[in-house]
């Protein structure tokens, strides 16, 4: 097994500050300048971007100002995260082609390596075959910029878990697509550890670690975003995640995505530096179990 090179990135949330997935307005209240260089101080080389924040910042730098801004700080990762009702074809179709449009276009300068999307956090009807046909249309709008596009299971959404993640990119059958697995959802969603080491490394698109206490307090989307925390010091079977998904041969880069109350009320350089340092300790953790 080659041994990972274990870079790390910062997912959006992470170095969003005062910033949360549950509030009408999704941006966060810091400069991209403020965030990318706090998230290369705590060693990060990766940097996710949600797709709110991105107008703004290309307001104040512009494209070429992004793309230079982060190679500067040694970001060599790129995450663009968010294409809302990606699968409608109805009244949020406009709003979900306009934010597509925006995504695809900064990539043709930025040269992410993943586009993600999410599911629908409603849980509604859906149509398999309509999801299907919309994510591969959509992975292949991503490789058209040179990106490859990623999915997240949510235990509360229609892509409640890892399998039915996998079944989706498997249906919609382009080499483009596949999964994003964060910790928290394959632990929420009681997939077993083991199931991780037997995912196709083709269909792993990103990785996403953090921890939580046993209990869920709340609905489960309450307890996602509030009350994530730092690798290490919740209940997750890190380690046996982490070899899993060594096994399956995945060696980075290892995104972290804490989200929490107290991880928001910490200036952005305090809490990155914490995210970065408990994430190396449970990767060192699992390298020398």
């Amino acid at each position: 097994m080659t041994m990972p090179t274990d870079e790390l990135m910062a997912t959006c949330w992470t170095s969003a500050g005062d910033a949360a997935s549950d509030r009408p307005d999704l941006r966060s209240p810091l400069t991209l300048r403020e965030r990318v260089e706090a998230a290369s101080d705590a060693g990060f080389r990766g940097f996710g971007l949600l797709s709110d924040d991105l107008p703004g910042a290309v307001t104040t730098y512009g494209l070429s100002g992004i793309r230079d801004l982060l190679a500067d700080n040694g970001i060599v990762h790129l995450e663009l995260e968010g294409i809302p009702w990606w699968w409608d074809e109805g009244p949020h179709r406009a709003e979900s082609d306009r934010v597509r449009h925006l995504l695809l276009e900064a990539a043709e300068v930025l040269e992410p390596r993943h586009l993600k999307v999410t599911p629908d956090g409603e849980d509604g009807p859906w149509d398999r075959t309509v999801w299907a046909s919309r994510f591969a249309g959509l992975a292949d709008q991503a490789a058209g910029v040179g990106a490859r596009l990623g999915i997240e299971f949510f235990p509360w959404s229609n892509i409640k878990t890892l399998h039915d993640g996998l079944q989706l990119v498997a249906d919609a059958g382009h080499e483009a697509g596949g999964v994003i697995i964060d910790t928290w959802h394959v632990a929420r969603a009681h997939t077993p550890v083991s199931d991780l080491a037997v995912v196709p490394l083709d269909r792993i698109i990103g990785v996403e670690l953090n921890d939580a206490d046993a209990d869920v307090v709340g609905t489960l989307f309450e307890d996602t975003v509030h009350r994530r925390q730092y690798c290490g010091e919740g209940t997750f079977d890190l380690t046996g995640m982490i070899t899993a998904l060594r096994t399956a041969g995945w060696n980075g880069p290892w995104g972290v995505e804490i989200l929490s109350d107290e991880h928001r009320a910490r200036p952005v350089g305090e809490a990155l530096a914490r995210a970065a340092d408990s994430a190396r300790n449970a990767l060192d953790a699992a390298t020398s179990d």
